[in-house]
Protein backbone atom coordinates (compact mmCIF):
# COMPACT_ATOMS: atom_id res chain seq x y z
CA UNK A 1 0.00 0.00 0.00
CA UNK A 2 1.46 2.95 -1.27
CA UNK A 3 1.53 6.27 2.13
CA UNK A 4 0.30 9.86 1.72
CA UNK A 5 1.16 12.63 3.87
CA UNK A 6 -0.75 15.58 3.47
CA UNK A 7 0.19 18.94 5.43
CA UNK A 8 -1.65 22.41 5.98
CA UNK A 9 -1.93 25.09 8.65
CA UNK A 10 -5.43 23.20 9.69
CA UNK A 11 -8.24 20.64 9.72
CA UNK A 12 -11.23 22.96 9.98
CA UNK A 13 -11.19 25.62 7.55
CA UNK A 14 -11.67 25.62 3.83
CA UNK A 15 -8.48 24.02 3.15
CA UNK A 16 -8.70 22.44 6.06
CA UNK A 17 -11.41 20.39 4.68
CA UNK A 18 -10.04 20.66 1.29
CA UNK A 19 -7.08 18.49 2.89
CA UNK A 20 -9.66 16.28 4.39
CA UNK A 21 -12.12 15.75 1.92
CA UNK A 22 -8.51 14.58 -0.87
CA UNK A 23 -7.55 12.17 2.00
CA UNK A 24 -11.07 10.53 2.04
CA UNK A 25 -10.82 9.98 -2.07
CA UNK A 26 -7.52 8.74 -1.82
CA UNK A 27 -8.05 6.05 1.24
CA UNK A 28 -11.38 4.96 -1.17
CA UNK A 29 -8.44 4.36 -3.99
CA UNK A 30 -6.34 2.01 -1.60
CA UNK A 31 -4.12 4.66 -0.62
CA UNK A 32 -2.98 5.01 3.09
CA UNK A 33 -3.35 8.72 4.09
CA UNK A 34 -2.03 10.82 7.10
CA UNK A 35 -3.80 14.28 7.60
CA UNK A 36 -1.23 16.63 9.69
CA UNK A 37 -1.52 20.27 10.80
CA UNK A 38 -0.59 22.63 13.60
CA UNK A 39 -2.19 21.67 16.77
CA UNK A 40 -4.45 24.91 17.40
CA UNK A 41 -6.89 25.45 20.07
CA UNK A 42 -9.49 25.23 17.57
CA UNK A 43 -7.69 22.12 15.74
CA UNK A 44 -7.31 19.94 18.47
CA UNK A 45 -11.27 19.90 18.99
CA UNK A 46 -11.04 17.37 15.91
CA UNK A 47 -10.61 13.71 15.85
CA UNK A 48 -9.54 12.21 12.02
CA UNK A 49 -8.62 8.67 10.57
CA UNK A 50 -4.84 9.40 10.89
CA UNK A 51 -4.68 12.31 12.56
CA UNK A 52 -0.98 14.35 13.40
CA UNK A 53 -0.84 17.37 14.72
CA UNK A 54 2.15 19.19 15.15
CA UNK A 55 3.08 20.80 18.04
CA UNK A 56 1.20 22.71 20.94
CA UNK A 57 -1.06 26.30 20.21
CA UNK A 58 1.61 27.58 22.98
CA UNK A 59 4.55 26.94 20.59
CA UNK A 60 2.94 28.12 17.46
CA UNK A 61 2.05 31.38 19.67
CA UNK A 62 5.41 31.62 20.20
CA UNK A 63 6.94 30.94 16.57
CA UNK A 64 3.88 33.75 15.37
CA UNK A 65 5.38 36.20 17.97
CA UNK A 66 9.00 35.69 16.64
CA UNK A 67 8.01 35.76 13.10
CA UNK A 68 6.00 39.52 13.74
CA UNK A 69 9.40 40.52 15.56
CA UNK A 70 12.02 39.28 13.12
CA UNK A 71 10.18 39.21 10.04
CA UNK A 72 10.99 35.29 9.26
CA UNK A 73 8.25 33.46 8.57
CA UNK A 74 8.55 29.82 8.68
CA UNK A 75 11.95 30.00 10.20
CA UNK A 76 11.05 29.20 13.88
CA UNK A 77 9.44 26.02 15.80
CA UNK A 78 12.70 23.73 15.27
CA UNK A 79 11.98 21.06 18.21
CA UNK A 80 8.63 21.07 16.52
CA UNK A 81 9.72 20.82 12.64
CA UNK A 82 12.27 17.94 14.28
CA UNK A 83 9.76 15.89 15.97
CA UNK A 84 7.44 15.97 13.04
CA UNK A 85 10.45 14.61 10.89
CA UNK A 86 10.90 11.84 13.17
CA UNK A 87 7.62 10.85 12.77
CA UNK A 88 7.67 11.13 8.67
CA UNK A 89 10.84 9.07 9.20
CA UNK A 90 8.98 6.01 10.35
CA UNK A 91 5.91 6.43 8.15
CA UNK A 92 8.13 6.84 5.16
CA UNK A 93 5.74 8.13 3.02
CA UNK A 94 5.91 7.72 -1.41
CA UNK A 95 4.64 11.35 -1.21
CA UNK A 96 3.96 14.53 0.48
CA UNK A 97 1.15 16.60 -0.18
CA UNK A 98 2.04 20.17 0.77
CA UNK A 99 -1.29 23.06 1.15
CA UNK A 100 -0.91 25.85 3.13
CA UNK A 101 2.14 26.75 4.77
CA UNK A 102 1.73 30.29 6.25
CA UNK A 103 1.27 29.83 9.67
CA UNK A 104 4.71 29.46 11.16
CA UNK A 105 4.21 25.79 12.10
CA UNK A 106 6.51 24.49 10.67
CA UNK A 107 10.59 25.46 9.69
CA UNK A 108 10.54 25.33 5.61
CA UNK A 109 13.89 24.73 5.80
CA UNK A 110 14.26 21.67 8.09
CA UNK A 111 11.22 20.48 6.39
CA UNK A 112 11.82 20.72 2.66
CA UNK A 113 15.60 19.58 3.42
CA UNK A 114 14.43 16.19 4.41
CA UNK A 115 12.40 16.24 1.61
CA UNK A 116 15.02 16.44 -0.46
CA UNK A 117 17.49 14.22 1.01
CA UNK A 118 15.16 11.68 1.24
CA UNK A 119 13.98 12.08 -2.33
CA UNK A 120 10.22 12.25 -1.65
CA UNK A 121 7.90 13.57 -4.28
CA UNK A 122 5.80 16.49 -3.77
CA UNK A 123 2.63 18.00 -4.86
CA UNK A 124 2.04 21.50 -3.10
CA UNK A 125 -1.35 23.05 -3.49
CA UNK A 126 -1.00 26.76 -3.83
CA UNK A 127 -3.94 28.09 -1.57
CA UNK A 128 -2.38 31.60 -1.53
CA UNK A 129 0.51 33.85 -2.76
CA UNK A 130 3.10 32.99 0.45
CA UNK A 131 4.62 29.91 -0.78
CA UNK A 132 6.51 32.52 -3.42
CA UNK A 133 7.27 35.86 -2.33
CA UNK A 134 9.26 36.56 0.52
CA UNK A 135 6.50 36.70 3.26
CA UNK A 136 3.01 37.48 2.61
CA UNK A 137 0.41 35.75 1.35
CA UNK A 138 -1.85 38.57 0.06
CA UNK A 139 0.83 40.71 -2.48
CA UNK A 140 -0.39 43.64 -4.32
CA UNK A 141 3.50 44.75 -5.82
CA UNK A 142 5.25 42.94 -8.11
CA UNK A 143 8.89 42.14 -6.67
CA UNK A 144 8.12 38.70 -6.07
CA UNK A 145 8.64 38.26 -9.67
CA UNK A 146 12.37 38.82 -9.33
CA UNK A 147 13.05 38.58 -5.69
CA UNK A 148 11.54 40.68 -3.06
CA UNK A 149 13.44 43.43 -0.70
CA UNK A 150 12.38 46.75 0.73
CA UNK A 151 8.74 45.17 1.69
CA UNK A 152 6.22 48.82 0.79
CA UNK A 153 3.77 46.36 3.18
CA UNK A 154 5.10 45.08 6.19
CA UNK A 155 1.83 45.04 7.72
CA UNK A 156 -0.22 42.50 5.13
CA UNK A 157 -0.43 39.28 6.83
CA UNK A 158 1.40 37.38 7.83
CA UNK A 159 2.94 40.72 8.86
CA UNK A 160 6.44 41.98 10.21
CA UNK A 161 6.49 44.52 13.13
CA UNK A 162 9.46 46.84 11.83
CA UNK A 163 12.26 44.15 9.60
CA UNK A 164 12.60 43.71 6.30
CA UNK A 165 13.73 40.51 4.98
CA UNK A 166 11.81 39.86 2.54
CA UNK A 167 14.92 39.67 0.14
CA UNK A 168 16.53 36.82 2.35
CA UNK A 169 14.08 34.70 2.31
CA UNK A 170 12.79 34.81 -1.19
CA UNK A 171 16.27 33.60 -2.37
CA UNK A 172 16.60 31.26 0.09
CA UNK A 173 13.20 29.80 -1.12
CA UNK A 174 14.26 29.79 -4.96
CA UNK A 175 17.15 27.82 -3.73
CA UNK A 176 15.37 25.80 -1.41
CA UNK A 177 12.45 24.77 -3.40
CA UNK A 178 15.05 24.08 -7.10
CA UNK A 179 16.31 21.73 -4.86
CA UNK A 180 13.70 19.59 -5.11
CA UNK A 181 13.91 17.19 -7.95
CA UNK A 182 10.36 16.64 -8.54
CA UNK A 183 7.69 18.59 -6.87
CA UNK A 184 4.30 19.43 -9.13
CA UNK A 185 2.35 23.08 -8.15
CA UNK A 186 -1.05 22.87 -8.19
CA UNK A 187 -3.80 26.09 -7.95
CA UNK A 188 -7.15 26.02 -7.85
CA UNK A 189 -7.44 28.74 -10.46
CA UNK A 190 -6.12 29.57 -14.03
CA UNK A 191 -5.18 33.23 -12.35
CA UNK A 192 -2.62 31.70 -9.77
CA UNK A 193 -1.56 29.62 -11.81
CA UNK A 194 -0.28 32.25 -14.15
CA UNK A 195 1.46 34.13 -11.58
CA UNK A 196 3.28 30.87 -10.23
CA UNK A 197 4.52 30.64 -14.20
CA UNK A 198 6.62 33.79 -13.81
CA UNK A 199 7.57 33.00 -9.98
CA UNK A 200 10.27 31.28 -8.36
CA UNK A 201 8.67 28.04 -9.41
CA UNK A 202 8.96 28.63 -13.33
CA UNK A 203 12.55 27.05 -13.96
CA UNK A 204 11.82 23.32 -12.27
CA UNK A 205 8.35 22.62 -11.81
CA UNK A 206 5.67 22.09 -13.47
CA UNK A 207 2.13 23.83 -12.70
CA UNK A 208 -1.37 22.20 -13.19
CA UNK A 209 -5.06 23.47 -12.29
CA UNK A 210 -7.53 21.52 -10.12
CA UNK A 211 -10.84 23.61 -9.02
CA UNK A 212 -11.44 23.60 -5.89
CA UNK A 213 -14.47 21.25 -5.02
CA UNK A 214 -17.55 21.20 -2.42
CA UNK A 215 -20.09 18.81 -1.01
CA UNK A 216 -22.91 19.14 -3.26
CA UNK A 217 -24.83 16.86 -0.64
CA UNK A 218 -24.24 19.24 2.15
CA UNK A 219 -24.25 22.90 0.06
CA UNK A 220 -28.05 22.49 -1.48
CA UNK A 221 -31.40 24.77 -1.39
CA UNK A 222 -33.06 24.13 1.60
CA UNK A 223 -36.29 24.91 3.74
CA UNK A 224 -34.51 27.80 5.99
CA UNK A 225 -36.66 29.56 8.81
CA UNK A 226 -33.93 32.54 8.35
CA UNK A 227 -35.69 34.98 7.23
CA UNK A 228 -38.40 34.74 10.00
CA UNK A 229 -35.95 34.44 12.74
CA UNK A 230 -34.69 37.84 12.06
CA UNK A 231 -37.60 39.61 10.84
CA UNK A 232 -36.39 39.92 7.28
CA UNK A 233 -39.17 38.30 5.19
CA UNK A 234 -40.40 41.70 3.29
CA UNK A 235 -36.39 42.62 2.83
CA UNK A 236 -33.78 41.79 -0.21
CA UNK A 237 -31.15 40.15 1.26
CA UNK A 238 -27.43 40.27 0.30
CA UNK A 239 -25.27 38.24 1.88
CA UNK A 240 -21.40 38.46 2.72
CA UNK A 241 -19.03 35.57 4.16
CA UNK A 242 -15.34 35.15 4.97
CA UNK A 243 -13.34 33.65 7.56
CA UNK A 244 -12.01 36.23 8.71
CA UNK A 245 -12.74 40.15 7.67
CA UNK A 246 -10.62 43.19 6.27
CA UNK A 247 -10.25 45.74 4.01
CA UNK A 248 -8.78 43.40 1.40
CA UNK A 249 -11.87 41.06 1.62
CA UNK A 250 -14.21 44.32 1.42
CA UNK A 251 -15.17 44.94 4.60
CA UNK A 252 -15.02 48.54 3.89
CA UNK A 253 -17.01 47.56 0.47
CA UNK A 254 -20.20 46.09 3.23
CA UNK A 255 -20.10 49.52 4.92
CA UNK A 256 -20.31 51.68 2.13
CA UNK A 257 -23.36 49.50 0.42
CA UNK A 258 -25.00 49.67 3.67
CA UNK A 259 -24.56 53.30 3.76
CA UNK A 260 -26.17 53.26 -0.24
CA UNK A 261 -28.35 50.84 0.13
CA UNK A 262 -32.75 51.44 0.19
CA UNK A 263 -34.27 50.06 3.10
CA UNK A 264 -35.99 47.57 1.42
CA UNK A 265 -32.53 45.87 1.59
CA UNK A 266 -30.64 44.29 4.01
CA UNK A 267 -26.99 43.11 4.03
CA UNK A 268 -25.99 39.98 6.30
CA UNK A 269 -22.29 39.36 7.23
CA UNK A 270 -20.86 36.38 8.49
CA UNK A 271 -17.68 35.50 10.28
CA UNK A 272 -17.52 38.52 11.90
CA UNK A 273 -16.28 38.76 15.58
CA UNK A 274 -16.65 41.70 18.50
CA UNK A 275 -14.02 44.04 17.05
CA UNK A 276 -15.48 43.70 13.44
CA UNK A 277 -19.27 44.63 14.88
CA UNK A 278 -17.80 47.84 16.60
CA UNK A 279 -17.06 48.68 12.87
CA UNK A 280 -20.24 48.36 10.89
CA UNK A 281 -23.07 50.01 10.46
CA UNK A 282 -26.31 49.22 12.60
CA UNK A 283 -28.35 48.34 9.21
CA UNK A 284 -25.82 45.11 8.87
CA UNK A 285 -26.66 42.25 9.95
CA UNK A 286 -23.13 40.36 11.87
CA UNK A 287 -23.16 36.54 11.87
CA UNK A 288 -20.21 35.43 13.76
CA UNK A 289 -17.38 33.32 12.90
CA UNK A 290 -19.38 29.41 12.37
CA UNK A 291 -17.31 26.28 11.53
CA UNK A 292 -21.36 25.11 11.66
CA UNK A 293 -21.89 23.84 7.83
CA UNK A 294 -25.95 23.30 8.08
CA UNK A 295 -26.23 26.66 9.58
CA UNK A 296 -24.37 28.25 6.62
CA UNK A 297 -26.64 26.65 4.35
CA UNK A 298 -29.50 27.66 6.18
CA UNK A 299 -28.24 31.68 5.48
CA UNK A 300 -28.26 30.67 1.70
CA UNK A 301 -31.18 29.19 0.93
CA UNK A 302 -32.47 32.08 2.33
CA UNK A 303 -30.28 35.54 1.20
CA UNK A 304 -31.17 36.75 -2.38
CA UNK A 305 -27.32 37.53 -3.51
CA UNK A 306 -24.11 36.28 -2.77
CA UNK A 307 -21.44 39.49 -3.22
CA UNK A 308 -17.83 38.78 -2.90
CA UNK A 309 -16.31 41.97 -3.18
CA UNK A 310 -12.78 40.88 -2.08
CA UNK A 311 -9.39 41.32 -4.02
CA UNK A 312 -7.70 39.01 -2.59
CA UNK A 313 -9.36 35.48 -3.64
CA UNK A 314 -7.46 32.35 -5.36
CA UNK A 315 -10.88 29.99 -6.21
CA UNK A 316 -13.10 30.98 -3.32
CA UNK A 317 -15.08 28.35 -1.37
CA UNK A 318 -17.83 30.31 -0.39
CA UNK A 319 -18.75 31.51 -3.64
CA UNK A 320 -19.29 28.06 -4.80
CA UNK A 321 -21.22 27.15 -1.65
CA UNK A 322 -23.53 29.69 -2.52
CA UNK A 323 -23.72 28.16 -6.02
CA UNK A 324 -24.54 24.86 -4.86
CA UNK A 325 -27.53 26.41 -2.70
CA UNK A 326 -29.06 28.52 -5.85
CA UNK A 327 -27.72 31.47 -5.35
CA UNK A 328 -26.01 33.97 -7.94
CA UNK A 329 -22.72 35.55 -7.53
CA UNK A 330 -21.81 39.48 -7.66
CA UNK A 331 -17.91 38.83 -7.47
CA UNK A 332 -14.93 41.90 -8.17
CA UNK A 333 -12.62 40.61 -11.40
CA UNK A 334 -9.99 40.30 -9.57
CA UNK A 335 -8.09 37.17 -8.95
CA UNK A 336 -9.66 33.68 -9.14
CA UNK A 337 -13.01 35.38 -7.85
CA UNK A 338 -14.85 35.48 -11.06
CA UNK A 339 -13.70 32.01 -12.59
CA UNK A 340 -16.21 30.40 -10.20
CA UNK A 341 -19.20 32.02 -12.25
CA UNK A 342 -20.65 31.63 -15.63
CA UNK A 343 -22.58 33.89 -17.47
CA UNK A 344 -26.07 32.57 -16.55
CA UNK A 345 -24.51 32.20 -12.82
CA UNK A 346 -23.67 35.83 -11.74
CA UNK A 347 -21.90 39.28 -12.88
CA UNK A 348 -18.58 40.84 -12.19
CA UNK A 349 -17.83 44.63 -11.73
CA UNK A 350 -14.61 45.95 -11.72
CA UNK A 351 -12.58 46.15 -8.36
CA UNK A 352 -12.91 49.29 -6.84
CA UNK A 353 -16.28 50.04 -8.71
CA UNK A 354 -18.77 51.13 -6.21
CA UNK A 355 -21.07 52.49 -7.97
CA UNK A 356 -21.80 49.83 -10.13
CA UNK A 357 -21.90 47.40 -7.61
CA UNK A 358 -24.48 48.92 -6.17
CA UNK A 359 -26.37 48.83 -9.63
CA UNK A 360 -25.92 45.32 -10.14
CA UNK A 361 -27.27 44.58 -6.65
CA UNK A 362 -30.55 46.48 -7.30
CA UNK A 363 -30.31 44.99 -10.73
CA UNK A 364 -29.80 41.50 -9.71
CA UNK A 365 -32.41 41.15 -6.81
CA UNK A 366 -34.88 43.18 -8.87
CA UNK A 367 -35.20 41.63 -12.13
CA UNK A 368 -33.74 38.05 -11.43
CA UNK A 369 -31.50 37.41 -14.28
CA UNK A 370 -29.91 34.39 -13.26
CA UNK A 371 -32.14 31.36 -12.43
CA UNK A 372 -31.33 28.89 -9.15
CA UNK A 373 -31.74 26.11 -11.95
CA UNK A 374 -28.87 27.89 -13.71
CA UNK A 375 -26.65 28.31 -10.63
CA UNK A 376 -27.02 24.42 -9.95
CA UNK A 377 -26.04 23.46 -12.87
CA UNK A 378 -22.90 25.80 -12.43
CA UNK A 379 -22.12 23.93 -9.08
CA UNK A 380 -21.91 20.93 -10.41
CA UNK A 381 -18.70 21.41 -12.43
CA UNK A 382 -17.47 22.02 -8.79
CA UNK A 383 -18.49 18.29 -7.38
CA UNK A 384 -16.20 17.41 -4.78
CA UNK A 385 -15.76 14.19 -5.42
CA UNK A 386 -15.06 14.70 -9.37
CA UNK A 387 -11.93 17.70 -8.38
CA UNK A 388 -10.61 15.30 -5.96
CA UNK A 389 -10.86 12.47 -7.85
CA UNK A 390 -8.16 14.93 -10.22
CA UNK A 391 -6.02 14.39 -7.64
CA UNK A 392 -5.63 11.08 -6.77
CA UNK A 393 -5.34 10.34 -10.52
CA UNK A 394 -2.06 12.67 -9.89
CA UNK A 395 -1.35 10.39 -7.17
CA UNK A 396 -1.05 7.72 -9.72
CA UNK A 397 1.07 9.15 -12.26
CA UNK A 398 3.48 10.16 -9.56
CA UNK A 399 3.63 7.08 -7.40
CA UNK A 400 1.69 4.32 -8.98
Amino acid sequence: MKTIVEVNSNNYASTGNIMLNIAKEARNEGYKVYTCCRNSREGHKYHYEDQIYIGTWFDHVVSDKLSYIFGLNGCFNFFNTLLFINKLKKIKPDLVHIHSMCDNYLNVNMFFSFLRKNDIPVIWTLHDNWAFTGRCAQFRCEKWIEGCGNCPHLDYFPASLFLDNTAKIWKKREKLYNSIKNMMIVTPSKWLAGLAEISLFKKNHPIKVINNGINLDLFRPIESDFRKEHDLEDKYLILGLAYFWDEGKGLHVFKELARRLPDKYKIIMVGTNDEIDKELPENILSIHKTYNQEELVKIYSAVDLFVNPSIEENFPTVNMEALGCGLPLLVYDKGGNAETLDKKSGSKVEPGDIDKLEKEIIRICETRPYSKEDCLRRSKDFDMVKKYKEYVKLYKEIIG
